[in-house]
């Protein structure tokens, strides 16, 4: 199996994060209490999920008991290491051999029950999840008369 639809995928979901972080930068005070409160949640949700896929990658263990912070930090910690983690997907995945993708890994979901995923199936999960999520994201922009970024891959292509 080719390694670039994998690398495709992780590119454009570092993409589509910074210009979601990017959108609630500039416009998270005109959102009320309730709604900044939960879009900060769904974002958190975001990175959280991706730290923990990533330390199952690593072969880490995890400090989440739950797919989200104990203390939800504010919007630029969260930009910050969205960002890292980001990144680290892109550069992770774009060093991997074909031969890796395939490879199965055993871990334990915050649940405590155990689990295996191939790495390729590990690298869509954290891309797709991070696609939900970021649709949840939009509508809540929306419903408050932001327009969202354009988040679509075809947007990702065209600006690539």
């Amino acid at each position: 199996m080719a390694v670039k639809p994998y690398s495709n995928l992780v590119r454009f979901k570092q993409w589509a994060d910074e210009g979601l972080y990017d959108v609630v930068g500039r416009n998270l005070g005109r959102l009320g209490k309730e709604d900044s409160n939960a879009l900060l949640r769904i974002l958190d949700h975001i990175f959280v999920v991706d730290v923990i896929f990533r330390n199952h990658l690593r072969g880490v263990a995890n400090d989440f008991a739950a797919p989200r912070s104990d203390q939800l930090p504010d919007l630029g910690t969260l930009t910050q290491l969205a960002k890292e983690v980001d990144g680290w997907y892109v550069d992770h995945v774009c060093g991997l051999h074909a031969a890796e993708i395939d490879h199965p890994l055993d871990f334990q979901f915050t649940s405590g029950k155990p689990a295996r995923m191939t790495v390729g199936e590990i690298i869509e999960h954290v891309c797709l999840h991070g696609t939900y999520h970021r649709g949840m994201a939009g509508v809540m922009l929306q419903k408050n008369g932001i327009q969202p970024n354009d988040d679509r891959v075809t947007d990702f292509l065209e600006a690539a």
